[in-house]
């Protein structure tokens, strides 16, 4: 180049704007060519402002389904919570069941007889509902409890209303009319109380607060039996001769606790939705096949019978029929006709190895001997009050009040111990339960995520309330409340706390140990346990009763319609027994936790 050309370059720089082709000399660079389909304006066919366009349509949808999805969690959990605050109405009992006696001169056998069927009622189909959770969903499940409860109430009411039954002397309805709504009752508790702790479970029980998520339903279970014993006590009762509240209304108490539930379970049947539970499924499908627990992909099998290598060992099949199988296999799971398939074997999968665990049996052996005492307390707080002091005398204490005693620390126990639980409980890895001899989880297990300082086991919390549960079974027992029936207070909130922390916690550590995929099925078949235990203490307790009721008058012709005992040989030897059942119970607990097979040697992190 020329050093004049150099020049000229130099000092005639090319504008960006002014830039001249050969075949085009005049025409800047921006100008549209009229021989072109570039004449047309450029935002009429921005390709790249139509992309822009769909990107951030498709971000805005994203966002609205997932605000969508967060609502339906959060409305879920409220009304979950407000079903569990109505559904505990049986904590009630002990309101009205000496009202039983005074009134239909029902036997305290015939009393316990009838919260017996209740909790027969409530525990033994528990897992039938439990499933129905898993399956169906919990809007099935609260459907029909509002059905069941408003079926046994109104029931309950007009049996109460016709007065004594034949077999008392009177013209009123059978006995077995009131065991047979009480069933319903106890029916419908179970399916009220599930419903809602299942939505809760699977709504939040992969996050760090399913502690606090499960407590808190729970809790309000407890409370329900405080505010419906209130509305009994201070609205609905009856008016004594010189115009003072007297004892509850029983049939109108009965009629508002059948219209209130039977309106809630139906609510509940459109509210309570579990959010993403495919992918819930999805993720333990695919945990399952990479931990070693299953031999075999059931779903690769699938597709290698539909192509023809259904007899073929993987081994055998070449590398690029292996990836077209592997890639079918996975078209499989997508497929909207296999997703229910999917399902029903990953529960049918989890249900198999939650039976075959012995620590299940260990776990499930203790909340026996645990909540069978606690149930029977609760059932007959009424009666052993009406112990404490002599006969005709007037009681200083009611059973409305310890019944909310009952509630309150209860609910504060549980309060307690879902939130301590979350915060103090050792981090667990995802999907441990699903840990097996081959999973490559195990090199990691002594490994957590951000594993914390300070750790206490949910065993140790169970086992504390436990024995806090059992200090009041003592105090009663022990007879220093005899004759003191305002020092009641003290065992009622002794087992209240207990009873309500053990019930709190135990549902966590199955949601903890097993995983949640199952948590219907699973809590639901823990849950029957309490049905035994209250059927046998139930039993022993009325059998002590009536036993030393006979003996209150020795050499007196009994009358047949006074079946009220005093003294502390009324309850003292069952609550004996009570206490060292609870101790048994921790033991068990222990075993299940660290012993040869227990959840510490699995490297399950409780």
């Amino acid at each position: 180049m020329s050093p004049s050309s150099s020049n000229r370059t130099s000092s005639n720089g090319i504008d960006k704007l002014d830039y001249r082709p050969a075949a085009s000399p005049r025409r800047p660079l921006l100008h549209p060519d009229p021989e072109s389909d570039s004449n047309r304006p450029s935002q009429d066919n921005s390709y790249a402002g139509s992309f822009f366009e769909q990107v951030a349509e498709g971000i805005m949808e994203r966002d609205r389904e997932r605000l969508q999805r967060q609502f339906v969690r959060w409305l879920s959990f409220v009304w979950a919570v407000v079903n569990c605050l109505c559904a505990g109405s049986i904590t009630a009992y002990s309101l009205y069941g000496h009202l039983f006696q005074s009134r239909l001169h029902y036997t305290q056998f015939q009393v316990n007889i009838v919260s017996i069927c209740a909790e027969l009622g409530m525990y033994l189909p528990v897992s039938v509902f439990g499933y129905l959770c898993d399956r169906l969903g919990p809007g099935v499940p609260s459907f029909l409890s509002g059905i069941m409860f408003g079926l046994g109430y109104a029931l309950a009411a007009f049996a109460y209303h016709s007065g004594p039954p034949p077999s008392a002397g009177g013209h009123g309805w059978a006995f077995g009319v009131m065991v047979l709504a009480f069933v319903g009752v106890g029916m419908g508790t179970s399916c009220m109380y599930l419903s809602a702790v299942t939505t809760c479970a699977k709504n939040f029980g992969r996050g760090n607060a399913k502690g606090i998520a499960l407590a808190v339903p729970i809790a309000a279970f407890g409370l329900s039996g405080m505010w419906q014993s209130q509305v009994g006590s201070r609205l609905l009762f009856e008016r004594n001769p010189d115009g003072g509240r007297g004892d509850v209304d029983v049939f109108r108490y009965f009629l508002f606790l059948a219209i209130t539930l039977l309106c809630v379970g139906i609510i509940g049947a459109f509210t309570l939705r579990i959010v993403d539970e495919e992918g819930l499924i999805d993720d333990a499908v695919e945990e399952l096949e990479r931990s070693g627990l299953l031999a075999q992909n059931e779903f690769f099998s699938r597709a290698a019978s539909i192509h023809g290598y259904g007899t073929m060992e993987t081994r055998d099949l070449s590398d690029s029929t292996f990836d077209f199988l592997q890639t079918e296999a996975d078209r499989l799971k997508q497929h909207a006709e296999e997703e229910a398939r999917k399902k029903t074997w990953l529960l049918n999968e989890e249900t198999r190895r939650y039976l075959t665990d012995s620590s299940m049996w260990w776990l499930a052996a203790g909340f026996f001997l645990v909540t069978g005492p606690g149930e029977a307390f609760i059932n007959n707080l009424g009666t052993v009050i009406g112990t404490l002091s002599p006969p005709h005398t007037a009681s200083r204490t009611s059973p409305a009040t310890h019944v909310s005693i009952v509630a309150i620390t209860s609910t504060v126990a549980r309060l307690i111990t879902g939130t301590l639980s979350d915060i103090l409980a050792p981090v667990a890895l995802a999907y441990q339960h699903h840990r097996g001899p081959e999973s490559v989880d195990n090199s990691l297990a002594s490994l957590p995520p951000r594993p914390r300082k300070f750790t206490v086991s949910r065993i140790i919390f169970l086992l504390t309330f436990a024995f806090i549960l059992s200090l009041g079974q003592l105090l009663l027992a022990s007879g220093v409340i005899q004759n003191h029936a305002s020092r009641f207070a003290a065992v009622s909130t002794l087992i209240g706390a207990g009873y309500g922390a053990v019930f709190s916690l135990t549902p966590i550590v199955v949601s903890v140990v097993w995983g949640v995929e199952n948590f219907g099925t699973n809590w639901g078949i823990l849950a029957m346990t309490p049905a035994a235990g209250a059927t046998l203490w139930g039993a022993i307790y009325a059998a002590v009763y009536q036993r030393a009721a006979g003996t209150n008058k020795p050499g007196v012709e009994r009358d047949p319609n006074d079946v009220l005992c005093y003294g502390s040989k009324c309850y003292a030897p069952t609550f004996w027994a009570m206490a060292v059942s609870v101790w048994v119970a921790c033991g068990l607990w222990i075993w299940a936790w660290r012993g040869p097979v227990g959840w510490k040697r699995r490297g399950i992190v409780v």
